[in-house]
C-alpha cells in the first residue's frame, strides 16, 4: 500500500525520472523547472524531507539533491510507472533471433543473456539450476554506466557474475510474487555493490525452471525492459515447451 498522497508520489515519480535519465541527484529547482508540479520549490522541498524521513529518498554525499531508495524504486516498478507496449518488430526479432535454439537449451540460454544485456544496455545473465551453469553477455556495457566507473564496483560484479554459488544468493534476494523480481545492491551487505541491481525472471526452459537477468545500475528504463523480460518469459517457455 501505498501511504503517500497525490502530490508525494508526483515528485517521487519525478525525481525517479530524473535520476534514471541523469545518473545526478535531484534537487528541488530541477523538478519546480523539468515537471509541472504545480507547487512552490519550497514546498517541493519540504515534500523531499518528508520523502527522505519515510525511507524513499536518501542525501547524497556529493551535492544538495537527493536519489531514490531501493524502497522507491520498487515502489515505482510495482505501482507507479506505466509499462510500454513493445513494438512488433521487438517482439518479431526477439522471437526470430531465438527460435533456431528452441532445442538446445545452453544456447538458447546464452543468446536470450545476449539480447536482453542488448536491450537494456547492461550485462544480461541466466543459470541453470542443476549444475548452475552461468551464461553472461554484454560486460562492455557497464563502462556506459557512470556507476562504474569506479573500478572497485565493476570489479566486485565481475567477480559476483562469474561466482555461482554468489549468483544463486542474490537471486534468492529478490523473490517475490511478481513474475519479474528485483535485488539492489544495498541488500547485498557490500558496499562496492551498493551502485547495482539486478532484474530477473525464472523461466522453464528445457523442463528446467532457469534463471535470466540483466545486471547494471539502478537506472533501467524499467516501461519497457520490465514487459520486455516478460515477453522473453512467455516466448521461451511456449518454444521449449
Amino acid at each position: 500500500m501505498i501511504d503517500l498522497v497525490a502530490r508525494q508520489i508526483q515528485i517521487l515519480r519525478a525525481i525517479i525520472e530524473e535520476f534514471i535519465e541523469t545518473a545526478k541527484p535531484v534537487g528541488s529547482d530541477t523538478i519546480d523547472k523539468k515537471f509541472n508540479i504545480g507547487v512552490s520549490p519550497a514546498t517541493i522541498r519540504n515534500e523531499m524531507v518528508y520523502l527522505t524521513k519515510q525511507g524513499y529518498l536518501q542525501k547524497s554525499h556529493i551535492s544538495a539533491g537527493r536519489i531514490p531508495t531501493p524502497l522507491a524504486l520498487r515502489l515505482y516498478v510495482n505501482e507507479l510507472m506505466k509499462e510500454k507496449e513493445l513494438s512488433v518488430a521487438d517482439e518479431v526479432g526477439a522471437k526470430e533471433k531465438i527460435w533456431k535454439y528452441r532445442q538446445q537449451t545452453d544456447a538458447l540460454l546464452y543468446e536470450a543473456a545476449r539480447i536482453l544485456a542488448e536491450k537494456a544496455h547492461a550485462v544480461g545473465v541466466a543459470m541453470t539450476p542443476i549444475d548452475h551453469r552461468i551464461y553472461h553477455s554484454g560486460y562492455a556495457n557497464l563502462l556506459n554506466m557512470p556507476e562504474f566507473f569506479d573500478i572497485r564496483v565493476t570489479r566486485n560484479v565481475l567477480n559476483l557474475i562469474e561466482e555461482a554459488g554468489m549468483m544463486e544468493d542474490v537471486f534468492d534476494l529478490g523473490q517475490s510474487e511478481n513474475p519479474v523480481h528485483l535485488v539492489y545492491g544495498k541488500e547485498l551487505g557490500n558496499k562496492n555493490l551498493e551502485p547495482v541491481s539486478l532484474i530477473y525472471m525464472e523461466v522453464t526452459a528445457g523442463g528446467q525452471l532457469c534463471k535470466i537477468g540483466v545486471i547494471g545500475s539502478h537506472r533501467f528504463d524499467y516501461p519497457y525492459i520490465i514487459p520486455m523480460m516478460k515477453y522473453f518469459k512467455g516466448l521461451i517457455e511456449e518454444i521449449t515447451g
